[in-house]
């Protein structure tokens, strides 16, 4: 393979020239790279405000949506030039906003983006994960919205979803929200964008997760791989962080690698940061399995890991770290390989086995219809008050199902066995029509009441045409089955994998971890756990 040595400058000078677009980067087995066939190796920060900090803009949406505000952009784009970054990484935006001022700037300065699908009240929890209606759309239209752009590389449809062995099962919606938002893209006719999933370093399971997300068919798999690691720290090695054990690993990945996250901040927090893993990460045997990095975090916040702190008036202020990342990336010269002589020969990876560790089967979840939901609500001849509130949701679920756990078969989830309910990717409100439905139908018609909670209705059509509709049928259970993928809403905390999806619930990041907050109701009674 020849060597092409990667000017940092060189991606600027294109879009800043004449206004062009960044040419868009493509995908050839696991590396990334420019269309004239230059390697593409990111040099990236996370960059994604806390709702609530000094300086940040006042949200209706519970997260501050960092490419919709151009006064920051405008205040931080220079930042973020002078540390030599050619990606960022957004964690949530509001598809609502009007993006086109942050991203010319970020275009004109040769920086691209990978920006997470989900935000904080609406992703996939690991302790009661779900892939439905709600969560489809609020993902397309994230795709919609960012898919106008040139430099936009893709997206992560989860972060750190799995993070134990006891919620591995969740893994299995994370991968049906690639598939099926990989299969959106190609519906739409957009220009080819990847997809892909950020895993954190968990030794138990940190090898299955790799190979989870990439074994099976290509159109199931994910496109790229991020890994949040912060395992060296200080004055660290090779050997001593773990990187040698992780480029054995990814030397015969197929698909592209790098760090989603990385930036130790042990012992002595962000000012104590030396960036010696900048230094490691872009020598010759890194890049040639490892395309690049992406440090956490621009912003200061209460976990301290930023490299610059926005004081009330709005302005941002460099902290000792910014320092210190600036003269260590300024000195790395990455080199990568021509496209046009570079030949992969990787191959995918075999699934994990499902056992003790692992509990995730290779079969997935169905793709979320809402029209087939639709057609089962207005079925059903017994549903949800039209004043009922969603809190109130949990406690009729673990009523009915408490009590014959075949009431709820067709909503149900088991990413373990592989089996769907063939509703199981409703909305929770859609769900629990058919709960009430199956409940009146089989108790009849004054089981239709719950304390005013739920009414009668003229039912139109029938649940098994409406199970018809719904691709893959479903296979777990429900009015008509079938088999194949098919829906989703599965999870809870135990390895066996078999739930349902009561609310969804945010993941907040604290450092390295994702904390899922959350109600759901039990199977095992009429009791609603809050958590």
């Amino acid at each position: 393979m020849v060597s092409s040595t990667i000017s940092w400058s060189l991606m600027a000078l294109v879009g800043s020239a004449l206004g062009a677009d960044l040419p868009s980067i493509v995908i050839k087995g696991s590396k990334f790279f420019y269309p004239n066939g230059t390697q593409f190796i990111m040099r990236g920060v996370a960059y994604q405000q806390a709702s609530g900090a000094a300086g940040a803009t006042s949200s209706t949406t519970g997260y501050v949506d960092p490419l919709a505000d151009a006064d920051r952009c405008k205040a931080d784009v220079p930042n973020l030039v002078s540390l030599r970054t050619n990606v960022i990484r957004v964690y949530a935006i509001d598809p609502s906003k009007d993006h086109s001022s942050c991203m010319k700037m970020l275009n004109d300065n040769g920086i691209y983006v990978v920006a997470d699908l989900g935000e904080p009240t609406t992703s996939i929890n690991r302790e009661s994960p779900a892939w439905d209606t709600l969560l489809f759309d609020r993902y397309q239209k994230v795709v919609d919205e960012l898919a106008k752009y040139s430099n936009v590389i893709g997206f992560f449809a989860g972060n750190e979803v799995s993070n134990a062995a006891n919620n591995t099962n969740a893994s299995a919606y994370v991968k049906a929200a690639a598939r099926d938002t990989k299969a959106y893209i190609k519906s739409k006719k957009y220009r080819p964008m990847g997809v892909g999933y950020a895993a954190n370093d968990d030794k138990p399971i940190r090898d299955q997760i790799a190979s989870y997300f990439n074994c099976g068919p290509a159109e199931d798999s994910i496109d790229f791989f991020g890994y949040n690691i912060y395992s060296w720290c200080g004055d660290s090695s090779f050997e001593a962080s773990g990187y040698n054990r992780l480029l054995e690993f990814f030397k015969s990945y197929s698909i592209p690698i790098f760090f989603a996250e990385y930036g130790c901040n042990l012992p002595n927090g962000a000012a104590g940061r030396i960036f010696d893993e900048t230094t490691a990460l872009y020598v010759d045997n890194m890049t040639d399995v490892v395309s690049g990095g992406i440090v956490y975090e621009y912003f200061q916040e209460t976990n301290d890991y930023g490299l610059v702190k926005i004081s009330d008036g709005g302005s941002a202020i460099k902290l000792k770290d910014f320092g210190a990342l600036q003269k260590k990336i300024s000195t790395v010269n990455a080199k990568g390989v021509d496209m046009s002589s570079y030949s992969p020969s990787n191959k995918v990876l075999d699934c994990p086995t499902v056992d003790s560790k692992w509990a995730a089967s290779s079969s997935l979840p169905p793709t979320p219809d809402d029209s087939a939901c639709s057609c089962m609500v207005k079925a059903a001849s017994c549903v949800p008050a039209s004043s009922l509130a969603e809190k109130s949701f949990g406690d009729i679920f673990g009523f009915i199902c408490g009590k014959d756990a075949s009431y709820c078969d067709g909503i149900m989830g088991n990413a373990t066995t592989g089996k769907y309910g063939t509703f199981s990717m409703c909305s929770n409100q859609q769900k629990l029509a058919y709960v009430l439905d199956a409940y009146a139908k089989k108790n009849g018609k004054g089981a239709c009441d719950f304390k005013g909670q739920a009414q009668t209705q003229s039912a139109s059509g029938s649940m098994a045409s409406c199970a018809k509709s719904v691709p893959g049928g479903g296979n777990g259970g429900g009015s008509g089955s079938g088999s194949g993928s098919g829906s989703s809403t599965s999870g809870g905390n135990g390895t066996d994998g078999d739930s349902f999806a009561v609310l969804g619930a945010p993941l907040t990041r604290v450092g390295g971890t994702a904390i899922g907050l959350y109600l759901f109701a039990s199977l095992f009674g009429a009791a609603v756990v809050v958590l």
